[in-house]
C-alpha cells in the first residue's frame, strides 16, 4: 500500500474561492493533483498552460512533487498592472492618506 499525503488546491475568483482538500499519493505532482481533484471541473476556463501556481505563495511548476499538507494555489492574470494603476493615480495628483484613505483637497 503507497503512503498517502494530505493536501489543498485553492482557486479564487473575484467573488468566490474553491477549496478542494484531498489525499494522493506520496510522489504526485502539482499538475497531477491539481487534474485529480476535480477544480478543472469545476472551473473550466482555468487555463494551466498560463496559469502560475504556487505552494503556499510561493512560485513552482506543474512537475515538483508535493509533501504532506501542501497547499496549491492557482494564481488568475492580473486585470491591471499595479505599477500602471499607480502612475496613472500620481498623474491625477490623488494623494493617499496614512489612514489609506482619499487626502481632503483644502
Amino acid at each position: 500500500m503507497s503512503e498517502k499525503i494530505n493536501i489543498e488546491v485553492v482557486y479564487a475568483l473575484s467573488n468566490k474561492q474553491t477549496l478542494l482538500r484531498q489525499s494522493v499519493a506520496a510522489g504526485t505532482t502539482v499538475g497531477q493533483a491539481i487534474e485529480q481533484c476535480g477544480v478543472l471541473n469545476k472551473h473550466p476556463g482555468i487555463d494551466l498552460a498560463k496559469s502560475k501556481l504556487g505552494i503556499f505563495g510561493k512560485l513552482t511548476k506543474a512537475d515538483a512533487v508535493l509533501r504532506d499538507k501542501d497547499r496549491i494555489e492557482i494564481y488568475r492574470p492580473l486585470i491591471a498592472d499595479p505599477k500602471e494603476v499607480r502612475r496613472q493615480r500620481a498623474e491625477e495628483g490623488k494623494v493617499m492618506k496614512k489612514g489609506g484613505g482619499m487626502a481632503a483637497e483644502a
